[in-house]
């Protein structure tokens, strides 16, 4: 399996990102890594070995990108309103580096997204916001509001709520979405989304399923056994869906 390293300093984020590619033709893919995980984690986990015969095939050509989660959901030091703020220097990185960067080396007109936990929030939220950039996005194990806490995962914005944050909240924007062009191009996209039955973060996906399915969004919504929140089941989870 191909496998190349790279590293560049983003002008968005005025620091230095690192990433792994693994293949070299096919549909490109963006692989958000975990809650405050990195570039390699998928890697030493085993995820990448799992998809390892569809990237030998050319289907797949996977971005594991870097994280920046400490820096900004996750960083105390600033208020939660630099938080947000921090998190859209992220998605700018994405859109205005990254994208580009993949482009040039697979001209493949397929773009997917994907992620597993906070890493699934970040690929659906992303291809919600940008739908005409993506053709296909898969969350595993996702939270789709970081403002509610659930189970042991705590509000990340203290209770604090603006504008800013419900654009970057799915289950916040999606239901108040009355914007038929926007609906009409995320009904473009091939979703899916997997949860475990035991995970904390069920309810949340059951929110996000509802709201697809009232704006006649199509999409995919499978329920696995337990909690289905580890490296173990995303290995089964990237073979299916991806």
């Amino acid at each position: 399996m191909n496998r190349a390293y790279y590293n560049w300093f983003s002008t968005s984020l005025n620091r230095n990102m690192e990433l792994l590619a693994f293949g070299d033709r096919g549909a490109k893919v963006i692989f958000f890594p975990t809650r405050k995980a990195h570039f390699y984690d998928y890697e030493n986990w085993g995820v990448m070995g799992a998809m390892q015969p569809l990237i030998e095939k050319g289907h797949l050509h996977v971005f594991c990108v870097d994280s920046v989660d400490a820096e900004s959901f996750y960083n105390q030091s600033l208020s939660p309103a630099e938080r947000i703020l921090k998190h859209e220097l992220f998605e700018k990185y994405i859109i205005d580096e990254l994208l580009p960067f993949m482009n040039r080396l697979n001209n493949s007109v397929v773009t997917f997204v994907a992620g597993c936990s906070l890493g699934a929030y970040h690929a659906v939220n992303i291809a919600l916001r940008h739908p005409n950039l993506f053709n296909k996005v898969v969350g595993m194990s996702g939270r789709y509001d970081l403002t509610q806490a659930m189970g042991s995962f705590q509000d990340l914005f203290n209770g604090y709520i603006d504008e800013n944050i419900i654009n970057n909240m799915p289950n916040k924007y999606l239901p108040n979405l009355h914007d038929q062009n926007k609906i009409d191009a995320i009904k473009k996209l091939k979703i899916i989304l997997a949860i475990g039955v035991e995970d904390a973060f069920l309810a949340d996906n059951q929110f996000i399923s509802r709201t697809f399915s009232e704006k006649g969004i199509q999409h995919e919504f499978w329920v696995w056994t337990g909690e289905s929140h580890n490296p173990e089941q995303w290995k089964q989870m990237v073979q299916l869906y991806l």
